[in-house]
C-alpha cells in the first residue's frame, strides 16, 4: 500500500494502555534484508511483533522491506523516495516530471554535492505522513533514521533503535582512505552523521542491540546512558538450523560481507585464506555479498592468485543462504567492528563452527574463545589463518563448537525474545509520555509560561505539528547548508 492511500485522515485515538495489542508504526528508510542488517532487523522483528498479536505497519522507502506473508496484522506502506541509488543506474539524475515537492529537490541537491540524503529526506516524508494519520498509532519505532523530521511531536511516543553509531563506520573509512580527495569524499558522504548526533541526544527512548553498542552510543553520540536500553536481537532459529542431509563441502569457508566496506574486514580474511591454503590446499572462500571490481579486496585476490578460491554470491533466497552456511566446514566473521553481528548468530544457529574477531560486540554474541567459537583479534590476518587452519584440521573441535554455538543462540538470541523485550520498552515509553502529559495539564498555564525551563528530549526545539510546510522547508535548507560546511571540515 502506498503512503498516499493511507493519508486520508486520522483514525481513532489510542486507548488506555495495559496488555492490549498495540498499533505500531515501524519506520525504516532502507529496508531490504538483502541490503544489510537493518533490513533483516525490520523483517524479523515485525514478524514476531505481529505473532504476539500487535498490529504492525512497516513504513519504508526503497529498497522496500521484504516482510513475511500470511500475517494479517503485518502490513507495508511504501513511502517512496526518488530511489537515486538504485541498480543499474546509481547516482542517476531524475527526469523533471519525477519531482513532486521540495523534499525531492533537497534529495537530489544533496546527492549532487556528494552527500547521502536519505536519512534526512525520509524523516521529513515520514513526519508529513504521520501528521496526516495522527491518532492511528500507539507508538512509533524508528529504525536508525535519526533525521530532524522525527524530532518533536510526531503523533505518538517515539522509540528509536540505534544499531551502532555510524560515526564508527565513518572513522574506519577515513582510516582506509588513500589521498585527500578520497578523504574529502568520505567526509562529505558521512555529513549526515552530524544530524544523527544532534537528533540522538534529544531522543526520549533509545534501544540498541548490545552492551558494546550502548557504550559506543554514549561515547560517540553523547546520549545519556539511562535513556539507552539493550534488547538483544537474534537469529531465525527455525530457518537457521542444522540439517544433516546437507553435505559439507571440504575446505569451504563462508562469510557474509561487502567487499567495498572496510569495516567488514574482508581483506584480512582474503589474506588469511592465502596462508591457510599452504596447509589446506583445498580451502576456499564463499562470500555472500557483492564483489567490488577494484579496491583492496580485489587487489588482494589478484596479488595472492586466489581468483579460483574466492567466490561471491548475491541475490540468493533464504533457503539457499541457509544451505550454503550448512555446507561450510567453517563460518567466519572477520569484521573490524560490529554493533551486534547477525551473521555470527545465524551461523551458530545452523551448528556451523565459527571463527570470529573480537571487534565491537562480536564477543557478546559469539561467546568465549574455545567454548562456542574461536576468537581472534580484529585486523590480524595471521591469527585468522591460524584459527581457520585449526578448525579445518580438527573435525571433533568443529562438532563441539558447532553444537555449543547453537545452544548459545537458542538460550540468548532469538527474535521472539527480541520482540518481547521491545514491546516492554514500547509500553514504558507510552506510560512515560502519558505521565508527562498529565503533569503538563496539571500545571497552570501562567506558571508554565513563566518558568523558562530547558525542554527535555521530548520537547526539543524542532518542527512541531503546528509548524508550516514553509518553516519545515527553511529548517531543512539550513541543515543542508550546515552539512555542506561539515563536508569541508578537516577533522
Amino acid at each position: 500500500m502506498t503512503a498516499e492511500a493511507m493519508e486520508a485522515g486520522p483514525g481513532k485515538g489510542a486507548a488506555a494502555d495495559g496488555d492490549r495489542p498495540l498499533r505500531i508504526a515501524l519506520l525504516t528508510y532502507k529496508g531490504n534484508p538483502f541490503c544489510g542488517g537493518q533490513g533483516v532487523y525490520v523483517r524479523h522483528l515485525s514478524r514476531e511483533l505481529a505473532r504476539l498479536g500487535h498490529r504492525v505497519e512497516v513504513i519504508g522507502s526503497q529498497p522496500y522491506p521484504v516482510l513475511d506473508e500470511g500475517l494479517p496484522e503485518l502490513s507495508l506502506t511504501e513511502l517512496p523516495s526518488l530511489d537515486l541509488y538504485r541498480q543499474p543506474d546509481p547516482f542517476r539524475t531524475p527526469a523533471r516530471d519525477e519531482y513532486r515537492d521540495w523534499i525531492d529537490a533537497l534529495e537530489v541537491g544533496t546527492m549532487w554535492t556528494g552527500g547521502f540524503p536519505e536519512p534526512l529526506t525520509f524523516s521529513l516524508r515520514a513526519r508529513r505522513h504521520l501528521r496526516a494519520r495522527r491518532g492511528e498509532f500507539d507508538v512509533i519505532h524508528d529504525n536508525q533514521t535519526l533525521g530532524y523530521g522525527l524530532l518533536g511531536d510526531v503523533g505518538a511516543p517515539l522509540v528509536t533503535t540505534i544499531h551502532h553509531p555510524i560515526t564508527v563506520d565513518r572513522q574506519l573509512e577515513l582510516d582506509a582512505a588513500e589521498g585527500w580527495q578520497r578523504r574529502a569524499s568520505v567526509r562529505r558522504w558521512y555529513a549526515f552523521t552530524r544530524m544523527q548526533k544532534r537528533v540522538a541526544r534529544r531522543l526520549p527512548s533509545v534501544l540498541t542491540v548490545s552492551g558494546t553498542s550502548r557504550q559506543e552510543i554514549v561515547e560517540h553520540l553523547r546520549v545519556e546512558q539511562d535513556r539507552i536500553h539493550v534488547v538483544h536481537i537474534g537469529a531465525d532459529t527455525d530457518l537457521f538450523s542444522p540439517d544433516p542431509s546437507v553435505p559439507q563441502v571440504p575446505g569451504r569457508i563462508v562469510t557474509t560481507s561487502s567487499a567495498d566496506v572496510p569495516l567488514k574486514g574482508l581483506v584480512f580474511l582474503v589474506e588469511a585464506l592465502a596462508k591457510v591454503r599452504t596447509e589446506h590446499p583445498g580451502a576456499h572462500l564463499v562470500v555472500v555479498g557483492r564483489r567490488a571490481e577494484d579496491g583492496p579486496v580485489a587487489q588482494a585476490i589478484e596479488r595472492y592468485g586466489l581468483d579460483g578460491a574466492v567466490e561471491f554470491v548475491k541475490g540468493i533466497s533464504d533457503a539457499e543462504l541457509v544451505d550454503l552456511v550448512r555446507s561450510a566446514e567453517v563460518a567466519c566473521v572477520p569484521s573490524l567492528y560490529e554493533g551486534f553481528s547477525l551473521p555470527a548468530a545465524e551461523a551458530m544457529a545452523t551448528g556451523t563452527p565459527l571463527v570470529a574477531t573480537t571487534g565491537g560486540a562480536i564477543p557478546e554474541v559469539a561467546g568465549p574463545d574455545g567454548e562456542t567459537c574461536l576468537a581472534v583479534p580484529a585486523g590480524d590476518s595471521g591469527a585468522l589463518a591460524a584459527a581457520l587452519s585449526r578448525l579445518l584440521g580438527d573435525p571433533q573441535l568443529r562438532a563441539r563448537l558447532g553444537s555449543a554455538g547453537r545452544e548459545r543462540v537458542l538460550a540468548r538470541f532469538t527474535w521472539a525474545k527480541a520482540a518481547e523485550g521491545t514491546v516492554a520498552h514500547y509500553r514504558e515509553a507510552m506510560a512515560l509520555t502519558a505521565s508527562r502529559s498529565r503533569s503538563r495539564r496539571a500545571i497552570p498555564a501562567a506558571d508554565t509560561a513563566g518558568r523558562g525551563s530547558t525542554p527535555g528530549p521530548e520537547h526539543s526545539a524542532a518542527p512541531g505539528p503546528d509548524r508550516s510546510e514553509a518553516a519545515d522547508k527553511a529548517s531543512a535548507a539550513e541543515e543542508l547548508v550546515a552539512a555542506n560546511r561539515e563536508s569541508r571540515a578537516t577533522c
